[in-house]
């Protein structure tokens, strides 16, 4: 015969914990168990059970014990039955927790995340009112809230830290929580009382018609936040009406109100969004440089104190095509002035290359770093940087016309020819690049200077002198074939 199980409406998660325990001890499977509270009615054939000793130790996992903390709240008649049911599979299948799977699970999940929604929606929207004069010692306020589900009792120590300088009462339709001296307790069925006027409530309802943006009003997000049922105990909520249907007169003129000229800095924007075209620069050098200057193609622009250009004559038959700027190419907006530019300049002069006859750019313009201290720390661009970079590159690849572009590193290699891979194996090939010229690979002298062992590093500089060599007398040999 199956055996009734009364629990009280306030205590009712203990008292539920303590018969749970005491009938999974005893063994007592759901199906001869009808759980219940003390406002359910008395069933002609039900006999009250007794709750046995719980002598066996009973253990579940923390997430099952966060669970049924919340759901034993909830308003179903059948929450108990549900959680003492999963609970008692529980016993046999230790894993049941984690399967997502799982039926009664997934419904006692939903019960939990109801009971928490409500939680939220009652320390959002119980609205206090002072009912006693401020010379009474320990001030006193009341309040009356209508909850969806018996989260009071969930709810209250919340309210008892927030507020233990002070005595309150919330008031509900079931359980009312009285906090008075530091002590919480429960009260049952208390009828709605009239709550005395607040004066505080005329300022705050000032407050919130002064806050509402009619501009961005959204009508079922707001509602689906604050939903309708407890509008009528908000003093706030009363204005909400007068406020929607107001919102689209408002909100045109807000827009007529606003500024009409333009911000100073739209002609930057609309020169950057010009360089930004399809189709590659073709204004003087001068015009490159500040579309450049104004480049917000991606998010490098953010941290660097400018976009470096690239420097050489725009006649040059050899471009070489770095990384991106060093810490002091940025400072000073020119390319290859650090170290890796210093060991260039010499590679340059073993090889008999003068500078002044190259261009010499980057295949990202700008500085990309972390902070260490007071230091800025290079960092590698990554694939989408450099696609965003590639405009600038192919315009200067189009203004400059090179016979033979140098490509130092992989990342200057995956600008020019889409492939960053294998620079040590590719080192003094020449490969067709993705603007329709030549293009050799050859090793960045930043690379080089990170070398620890001091026999590889003077190979590996030997070997850009001699690819440096060998582009120049490229250059040079088309040069005299096409009368360049």
């Amino acid at each position: 015969m199956t055996g009734r199980v009364t629990l009280p409406r306030t205590g009712t998660e203990a008292a539920w914990r303590r018969a749970a325990r005491g009938f999974l001890s005893a063994g007592v499977p759901p199906e001869d168990l009808r759980w219940t509270d003390a406002t359910a009615p008395q069933g002609l054939f039900d006999n009250e059970a007794d709750v046995p000793d719980g002598a066996r130790e009973i253990r579940v996992p923390r997430a099952f014990a966060a669970m049924s903390n919340a759901v034993i709240w909830h308003n179903d008649a059948d929450r108990f039955d549900r959680l003492y049911a999963f609970l008692w599979r529980l016993q046999r299948e230790p894993g049941l927790m984690r399967d997502r799977g799982d039926v009664q699970l997934a419904h006692l999940r939903r019960m939990e995340k109801a009971v928490h929604r409500c939680k939220h929606k009652m320390k959002a929207f119980v609205r206090f009112r002072e009912i006693s004069a401020p010379q009474e010692g320990r001030r006193q306020f009341a309040a009356w809230f209508e909850p969806t589900h018996h989260t009071v009792e969930f709810t209250a120590t919340f309210f008892a830290r927030r507020f233990a300088d002070m005595d309150w009462r919330i008031y509900t339709p079931d359980v009312s929580a009285i906090f008075e001296d530091g002590r919480l307790r429960f009260a049952l069925d208390v009828p709605r009382p009239e709550l005395p006027g607040d004066a505080s409530e005329d300022l705050w309802v000032t407050y919130f018609r002064n806050i509402f943006n009619p501009a961005r009003l959204k009508v079922q997000a707001m509602q689906s936040e604050m939903p309708k049922k407890y509008w009528h105990n908000m003093p706030e909520a009363a204005s909400i009406p007068e406020l929607i249907a107001e919102a689209p007169a408002r909100a045109r003129a807000m827009a007529a109100a606003a500024p009409t000229l333009p911000p100073v800095r739209t002609a930057r924007v609309q020169e950057v969004a010009r360089a930004q075209a399809p189709d590659h620069w073709s204004g003087p050098r001068e015009g490159f440089a500040a579309a450049l200057s104004g480049c917000a193609r991606c998010p490098l622009h953010r941290g660097a104190t400018q976009a470096v250009p690239g420097a050489g004559p725009e006649t040059a038959a050899l471009m070489i095509v770095g990384e991106q700027p060093g810490d002091l190419e940025d400072l000073q907006g020119r390319p290859f002035v650090g170290p890796a530019g210093q060991l260039l300049d010499a590679a340059l002069a073993d090889a008999g290359v003068p500078r002044a006859e190259v261009y010499l750019t980057n295949a990202v313009k700008h500085f990309k770093y972390v902070t260490r201290g007071k230091r800025r720390i290079h960092q590698r661009p990554n694939t989408s940087e450099i696609d965003h970079c590639r405009w600038w590159l192919e315009a200067e690849l189009a203004r400059v016309r090179p016979t033979v572009v140098l490509a130092l590193g992989a990342t200057a290699a995956q600008a020019l020819t889409g492939e960053g891979a294998g620079i040590l194996q590719r080192r003094g090939a020449t490969e067709r690049g993705r603007h329709g010229g030549a293009v050799m690979i050859s090793l960045h002298p930043a690379h080089i200077l990170r070398v620890p062992v001091p026999a590889e590093q003077v190979r590996l500089r030997r070997a850009l002198t001699d690819d440096l060599a060998a582009a120049f007398a490229t250059c040079r040999g088309a040069d005299a074939r096409i009368g360049r």
